[in-house]
């Protein structure tokens, strides 16, 4: 009986029976690739530099061939658009991924969020919640947007960055 009333809490949980979907401690990939779909969605369907920045960074980060990637990320956007809130992922990578981690998947965040060249409020807003909900501070958050925003400046003449040029 019991048994079968935890199946039933699980059910209303989790209605999907698909069990790629399943967020075990070693679903944070899943987690993490569908923070990275929702940073690209939110100003409406993704472009297409958008797109081609999502797999670079799953291929690259994550080790994973193109083909891995692609079924990832078309998971990942399945249990995006069934998550009512971001907690839903981040529990799952505050289980799974040490700090060093959590703070590469902020900058993955910030780099998928510059890739159009455009940084809107709303973008700003789901990088500050995800990092608080990651136990990323704000000075840490704040760091990898400069060095994300930086690294896609062409640099000064001279070889040296504007930053560069401002400390000195």
């Amino acid at each position: 009986m019991l048994d079968g009333l935890r199946q039933f809490i699980a059910d209303i949980v989790a209605p999907s029976a698909d069990s790629d979907l399943s967020f075990d401690d070693t679903g944070y990939l899943l987690a993490a690739t569908a923070l990275l779909v929702h940073v690209v969605s939110l100003d409406g369907e993704p472009s297409a530099i958008e797109k081609r920045k999502l797999h670079s960074l799953i291929e690259s980060r994550f080790k994973l061939d193109p083909g891995t990637a692609d079924h990832l990320i078309a998971q990942a956007t399945r249990a995006e658009g069934e998550a009512v809130d971001l907690y839903h992922f981040t529990s799952v990578i505050m289980r799974a991924v040490n700090d060093d981690g959590r703070l590469r998947i902020i900058e993955m965040m910030w780099e998928l969020v510059y890739a159009d060249g455009q940084v809107s409020e709303f973008e700003d807003n789901v990088v500050w919640r995800a990092a608080d909900l990651l136990g990323v501070s704000s000075r840490d958050r704040i760091d990898l947007k400069h060095k994300v925003a930086e690294q896609r400046q062409p640099p000064a003449p001279g070889g040296l960055s504007k930053a560069a040029d401002v400390a000195t």
